[in-house]
């Protein structure tokens, strides 16, 4: 994305942007309201492990891939699992934030559908978190996987019962891959530059990163998938946002379909 080719939206015809205090009040809001309903679900070791047996016998029963084949590749040597270890680590809310930061500055009518979307699909997420608490692959001994960021490094979790900061039994639906998937849809459709399809390599690296290193299984992305979609279909684009042709352009348009020997 250039200035060249992805103008920012101005004009008479643009729409407003919405008050910075307001959204970053309102940011921080879910945020908080993120963190204390992942704390809400912690406190149901069993339950998420018996949770985990059903999900890996779903998953087999539905002869999806098997994790442990992703991860396998990523073991190839320390520098890459290494790197899918920080990817998950230190992509996930940056890139998101960064997105919303660049949407509000740039097309703001895309970032109220954006925040809302981000903001539904969060909230959908925690509500599934609650009532089907779930541990992650690599805390399942029957799947064969290992615990690749607390082998290799680095780890963003301590040990599960002394872990205050995060609920490592909320694996489904994976909201690295729900947040990573809106990311690239939300700039794929804001933005016109030939390029921008290159977005979806973001959740495409999230997917990879998320199972090779058995914080999710296939089934957590799946799901994952289906609320945003459903996100989407709930929450239409206002009609400012559909990109109009501008003046110009329509004028050569008309210019060029002018038939020869016109007006003479």
């Amino acid at each position: 994305m250039n200035a060249r080719t992805e103008p920012a939206e101005a004009g008479p015809g643009a729409p407003a942007r919405p008050q910075l205090v307001r959204e970053l009040l309102l940011v921080a809001g879910l945020f908080l309201v993120y963190k204390f309903g992942r704390q809400l679900a912690t406190g149901h070791t069993a339950e998420a492990f018996r949770n985990a047996h059903r999900v890996w016998d779903w998953e087999r029963a539905l002869r999806l891939p098997d994790e442990g084949s992703v991860q396998s590749l990523l073991l190839h040597g320390d520098t890459l699992i290494h790197t899918a270890n920080t990817y998950y680590a230190v992509v996930h809310f940056p890139a998101t934030a960064a997105f919303l930061v660049w949407l509000y500055l740039r097309r703001p009518a895309h970032y109220v559908r954006a925040r809302r979307v981000l903001a539904a699909l969060t909230g959908a997420a925690l509500v599934l978190h609650l009532v089907f608490p779930l541990a992650p692959p690599r805390m399942l001994g029957a799947t064969g996987l290992i615990d690749t960021a607390r082998v290799f490094g680095p780890s963003v979790y301590g040990p599960p019962r002394t872990d205050e900061l995060s609920n490592q039994f909320a694996a489904m639906p994976s909201l690295h891959f729900g947040w990573a998937l809106t990311v690239a849809v939300g700039l794929v459709v804001a933005t016109r530059s030939r390029w921008r399809w290159l977005w979806l390599l973001h959740p495409l690296l999230t997917l990879l990163v998320i199972v090779g290193t058995a914080n999710h299984y296939w089934l957590d992305v799946i799901v994952a998938t289906a609320l945003l979609g459903l996100a989407l279909a709930v929450l239409r684009p206002p009609r400012h946002a559909v990109p109009r042709r501008r003046p110009e352009l329509r004028r050569r348009t008309a210019e060029r379909r002018e038939p020869v020997g016109a007006g003479r």
